[in-house]
């Protein structure tokens, strides 16, 4: 896993403008601890920072080769689980190789295949090849979306990174964002819109797609999607492949030359995982899996159970460890950790996030990371199984809207008036909404409510689970850890999307099929445990650091946020005790407190981003 940049000028000698790359290339040092590359010619500069996963010696990049006078450069982030059988095939075709990195056999695959490489490629990447003689740039990005890769044109050429840092590490870039972006970040937040980047210019390649750049500009194309069609294979069977392939996902992510572990919650998702790499380890003599976990300080005192959090991940963690003879790592946070970490959060992110959901997962990497390079963890699973409860709700078959998105009205009603007549949250929300229904990959002559269920299962992949990605990848690689999402293996992904409603959901009970498919795999009661998503902290003093610091930031006058909520409401708000949210406003976990810390996040973005509002 690494960080890339790059910049594209047809009016520039980019030789001369080796600091500027540089600059690029710094923002992402985070992301690639181990190394970093540099690569100029008259119109191309490609910057990588590395963190070495795979053939440490050899995988150094920018990585170039030549062909019939011709050079293909390369920076690449991630991982092709595939990449010995693809080395295989290129051999036989011909080439050779001078190194045992997937980054030699993608940039040889683009050599052969074009763009159409991708289509051969199992595995998480966002990647740029420049090829010199033709003076065009491709960009790809994997089918689900784990790897980043954004970009924004110039006048004269293309920039793009990993992240929005390094772009805006450009001084052909500015930090400004318009209406739209301010949209984003006060009705959409913390998700996005899938391909925007918020600030003004700066887009997001899709999951799924791919980007030429030339002379004549740039060209998306879409190079994947969800097929639907009728699924045929009896449930027998269908328990048997979902097993099958999500034993050889796994199996394909242990690979690496540095320690690999996983996250340990005692959920069936992070459970399997570790089962899976737990026998494994075992089977192959690798030794003992390490598995870790994540609680706060005095949740044992505050943890309350409720529709969304049933039960502590606690006493199910030391279960699962001990059934599966790993070797468990407890991981604390204080709340005060929690409050300081928010800027940190922030800045990895770039943009205002999922407030402490995120600051706490970063903590917990920084502490992974002091033992392990790489992790597999079990995003992904409840989008694509059925597992949050709005898969299971009438009314969210009927919602017309995202069912995330939650107490809307009164998170508006926190915005001043002028604001909200200027961005007209309604509006746009319902217009972001149609634009996900408009793309749906429909399947002729089902039922209107398998069609509307197959809608939300489209749009919690295109948004939930993109939000649920980037927030993964941004703290992890925030702290130089890799995690792998098996689930997210898009072989899996591709069966699963057309097993029907009643079969994801056998035995009446979310997930069932999966349920089914790990019989034998873990304890009966493990499999059986109702869904918890990941944990939060139930302490009141995170509450009250929040909100003394918010009161704070609305008490100062030059505050950036006071541009955008009505200052009366927002105070009255943070006086009551009873704060007016105690049920979710995003997803499941983001309640008061994470309201309290969201907008403390969007003011320090402000601040720290040095943003012009357009």
């Amino acid at each position: 896993m690494c960080g890339i940049t790059g910049w594209i000028d047809w009016n520039h000698d980019l030789k001369q403008k080796k600091d500027v790359l540089e600059r690029m290339t710094a923002t992402l040092a985070d992301r690639g601890p181990d190394a970093k590359g540099l690569w100029l010619s008259s119109h191309a500069a490609l910057g990588h920072r590395r963190l070495s996963v795979v053939d440490p010696e050899g995988g150094a990049q920018p990585m170039f080769k030549e062909r019939d006078g011709n050079i293909y450069v390369v920076v690449y982030n991630g991982e092709l689980y595939n990449f010995m059988d693809l080395r295989h095939t290129l051999k036989s075709k011909g080439y050779q190789f001078q190194s045992n990195s997937d980054t030699e056999v993608l940039l040889v695959a683009y050599m052969e295949w074009g763009p159409q490489c991708v289509e051969y490629f199992n595995g998480i990447f966002a990647f740029a090849i420049w090829d010199d003689k033709n003076q065009t740039l491709f960009m790809a990005r994997d089918r689900l979306g784990v790897k980043p890769l954004f970009y924004a044109e110039t006048r004269t050429g293309i920039v793009f990174g990993s992240e929005i840092k390094a772009v805006l590490g450009n001084n052909e870039i500015k930090a400004e964002v318009d209406d739209e972006g301010l949209s984003e970040v006060f009705i959409m937040g913390p998700s996005r819109t899938p391909g925007h980047g918020v600030f003004k210019g700066i887009f997001e390649v899709r999951p799924g797609f791919c980007l030429l750049y030339d002379r004549d500009g740039s060209h998306l194309r879409r190079y994947w999607q969800f097929e639907s069609k009728p699924h045929t294979d009896a449930m027998e069977t269908t328990v048997e492949t979902i097993r099958e392939l999500l034993i050889d996902a796994v199996e394909r992510q242990l690979v690496a030359d540095v320690p690999v572990c996983t996250f340990l919650s005692g959920g069936i998702d992070s459970s399997a995982i570790s089962a899976i790499a737990a026998e494994a380890y075992k089977r192959d003599g690798t030794g003992q899996l390490h598995t870790y976990s994540i609680d706060y300080a005095d949740n044992d005192k505050y943890f309350k159970a409720n529709e969304f959090q049933p039960n502590s991940d606690a006493p199910w963690v030391k279960k699962v460890s001990e059934y599966l003879g790993t070797q468990h790592h407890y991981k604390y946070v204080d709340t005060q950790q929690l409050v300081d970490a928010l800027d940190e959060s922030l800045y990895v992110r770039d943009l205002p996030g999922m407030a402490d959901i995120d600051s706490s997962l970063y903590l917990f990497c920084k502490e992974i990371k002091k033992d392990a390079t790489v992790a597999l963890s079990g995003e992904c699973a409840d989008e694509i199984f059925g597992g949050y409860p709005w898969f299971h709700s009438p009314e969210a078959l009927k919602n017309n809207s995202f069912p995330w998105v939650r107490n809307f009205e009164e998170r508006m009603a926190l915005l001043s008036p002028e604001f909200y007549h200027r961005i007209q949250p309604k509006e746009y929300l319902n217009a972001r909404y149609q634009e996900t229904l408009n793309e749906v990959p429909c399947l002729p002559g089902e039922s209107a409510e398998d069609a509307a269920r197959r809608t939300l299962f489209y749009m919690n992949m295109l948004w939930f689970m993109t939000t649920l990605l980037e927030r993964k990848d941004r703290m992890s690689m925030g702290t130089g850890l890799e995690v792998r999402v098996p689930f997210c293996d898009h072989r899996l992904m591709e069966y699963v999307w057309n097993i029907p409603w009643e079969m994801k959901n056998c035995d009446d009970r979310e997930k069932g099929i999966l349920r089914r498919a790990l019989k034998g795999i873990l304890p009966e009661d493990v499999l059986m445990r109702k869904k918890s998503p990941y944990p939060k902290t139930h302490n009141p003093g995170y509450l009250a650091a929040v909100r003394e610091r918010l009161t704070r930031i609305i008490e100062n006058p030059n505050a950036p946020l006071l541009q955008f909520v009505d200052k009366a409401k927002l105070s009255q708000l943070l006086g009551t005790s009873d704060i007016g949210f105690n049920k979710p406003w995003f997803g499941q976990l983001m309640n008061g407190p994470q309201l309290f810390a969201y907008l403390i996040q969007v003011n320090t973005w402000f601040e720290k981003y040095k943003i012009i509002i357009r």
